[in-house]
């Protein structure tokens, strides 16, 4: 090999198009990653939201309710944490909670749907009622042998979002990170 053969070769990758695409696509990464970094807290709270909003929607059905209007828009809440007497039958004759009397498991479950999504949702102990409604919805999927294909596939996302916000932590737009920046001061 001549030395004008060595000196063609060296400059053809600094001519070449990955040399000059390569920056470019250096920045465009920078960029993707710095409003990754921006939107994680927004996912964060979206996803507890989301299992929140399903597991609290499921506690109000259990139980007897009060609601009010306000633009346009109706907002259901508890009057009691007490289930209904609905409630209670479905517990004794269709769902089928292992180890816990119906009655009992009835007033656990209204209680569970209705405390610890607000306590995800705030995202206060959130480690703890994300591992704990985890736990509760794969006793509800035991629990209910007539679970069809989509509902089963609902609990698995819930579950998949918990598992996450187990392991993830809820954020920084949470009670828990307000919380541990004042300790940390």
């Amino acid at each position: 090999m001549s030395a004008t053969n060595t000196d063609t070769m060296a400059d053809a990758p600094r001519n070449s198009l990955w040399a000059k695409v390569a920056p470019l696509l250096c920045k465009a990464d920078v960029l993707f990653r710095k409003t990754a970094e921006l939107l994680t807290p927004v996912a964060d709270f979206l996803a507890r939201y989301w299992v929140a909003a399903a597991f609290f929607s499921s506690g109000l059905t259990k139980t007897t309710t009060g609601s009010f209007t306000l633009l346009g828009h109706a907002f259901s809440y508890p009057l009691s944490l007490l289930p209904t007497e609905s409630t209670l039958t479905l517990f004794e004759y269709e769902y089928q909670v292992p180890l816990l009397p119906s009655m009992l498991a009835a007033y656990m479950g209204t209680a569970a749907e209705l405390l610890l999504p607000v306590f995800l949702f705030l995202g206060i102990g959130t480690r703890y009622a994300a591992l704990a409604l985890f736990i509760f919805n794969i006793v509800a999927v035991i629990s209910y042998p007539d679970l069809m294909g989509a509902g089963l596939a609902q609990h698995q996302v819930w579950g998949l979002l918990l598992l996450i916000t187990i392991c993830h932590g809820p954020g920084k737009l949470s009670v828990d990170a307000l919380i541990e920046r004042l300790i940390r001061r």
